[in-house]
């Protein structure tokens, strides 16, 4: 995909979280990265650490879902041996992103077998530059902006939990066994449109700004695969430069 000033960007879908069999990556995607200028990533998490702190929710989380996605909650906490009690004053949303790491590790997904990880490891390793388009510190302050400490992502979860299980084991089948020619068709939406416009839309518009003013050269430019796909994707944004693809 070619920039304006000249740069070229390689796109590639990442997965979070991914099976053993994905290590290590293809080896022409980490020649593509050796010939690169820079990795640009969403955000750097090598260090496998967490800027996550303790927030405390006064009302309890009984009170901020519905009995029966609350049922559901309870239901899930016990399939995956969570402890109900410590979710209870927590931010929704913080909430949402444990259930939904805890189901990745359910389905055999480990974070050190993730795309974006991999090739994070693999830049830093041949000395290659890193460039985050958001760093933890940013996204962590989105996810507080959320109405009603983020309730709206974990009902997200829980109304998706089946479609997002099935999602994952798209998409790790896909770096396993290559994507099918319309793939695009078979990505199913898992948040509402309210989420997904701040989820997907507004980053995909930020980061499509941020690429276009890369200097000249040749990135290879790792996020989350769902930003790939649909009418407001990544390459959707950067299509009216779009002169050749890689």
């Amino acid at each position: 995909m070619s920039l304006t000033n000249s740069g070229r960007l390689h796109l590639v879908g990442s997965i979070h979280m991914g099976r053993e069999a994905m290590s290590p990556l293809p080896e022409v995607l980490l020649q593509q990265l050796q010939q690169s200028t820079a990795l640009v990533v969403e955000a750097d998490i090598s260090d496998m650490g967490s800027p996550l702190q303790e927030e405390y929710e006064p009302i309890p989380l009984a009170e901020r879902l519905d009995p029966e996605r609350y049922q559901q909650f309870q239901q899930h906490c016990e399939a995956l041996v969570l402890n109900l009690n410590r979710f209870e004053h927590l931010p929704a949303w913080r909430a949402a992103l444990t259930l939904q790491a805890m189901q990745a590790q359910s389905l055999s997904l480990r974070p050190q077998y993730g795309i974006g990880y991999q090739l994070i490891r693999a830049a830093k390793a041949a000395n290659i530059p890193v460039i985050e388009l958001e760093d933890q510190q940013e996204q962590l302050a989105m996810l507080r902006q959320f109405p009603q400490g983020g309730v709206a992502l974990l009902e997200d979860t829980l109304d998706h939990w089946h479609v997002n299980a099935r999602l994952l084991q798209v998409m790790t089948g896909w770096w396993l066994e290559g994507p099918p020619a319309k793939s695009a068709a078979a990505i199913p939406a898992t948040f509402s449109h309210a989420l997904s416009k701040i989820l997907m839309y507004q980053r995909n518009t930020g980061w499509g700004d941020q690429l276009q003013a890369l200097p000249s050269g040749q990135y290879v430019v790792a996020v989350d695969a769902l930003h790939l796909y649909g009418d407001n994707s990544l390459p959707s944004l950067l299509q009216p430069v779009n002169n050749a693809k890689q």
